[in-house]
């Protein structure tokens, strides 16, 4: 049965159910390893005074299921700000409802009334109920380009390097 629930934006008070979720996410990847935030650090990065990503939540029952993180990024081939959607996700309880649907399309929504260039995001190459979802809301997979990480100790090298 598909229940209802409503998209809206996050408040300080949905930090707690959104590490959960977080959490829920990193397990589903397996990359629990990889998981330290914490819900200070989660409270000050979305709603403190230099805030560097945003969230929304879905709502069903009285209780989140779903939330969206996304922050902008820039094109300089293009001159204008885009969005960037870090994590989407929704409690299995509720998927194949149109909640992950709702979010992503709520996202979009908020891209293009700020005017953004372009609205990105990654999946894993193996995760295909995603990428399968996405392309099937006409988003474009970007084959040739691949992405850098530097974390931790190789970050900390590559900065001190001269």
């Amino acid at each position: 049965m598909s229940e209802t629930f409503q998209v809206r934006a996050a408040e300080r008070g949905d930090v707690g159910t959104i590490l959960a979720m977080i959490r829920e996410l990193a397990e589903y990847e397996e990359l629990t390893h990889l998981c330290t935030a914490t819900e200070d650090q989660l409270a000050a990065e979305l709603f403190g005074p230099d805030a560097a990503a945003e969230a929304l939540v879905a709502v069903a029952g009285g209780e989140a299921v779903g939330y969206a993180i996304f922050f902008h990024n820039f094109s300089t081939f293009l001159g204008r700000r885009g969005l960037y959607l870090e994590d989407l996700y929704v409690r299995p309880s509720h998927r194949h409802q149109g909640c992950g649907r709702a979010l992503l399309l709520a996202v979009a929504r908020i891209a293009a009334e700020r005017r953004c260039a372009r609205f990105e995001w990654m999946a894993l190459d193996w995760n295909t109920p995603a990428i399968d979802f996405y392309e099937k809301l006409g988003a474009t997979q970007m084959r040739e380009w691949r992405l850098f990480r530097a974390t931790g100790d190789a970050l900390d090298a590559l900065a001190k390097l001269k």
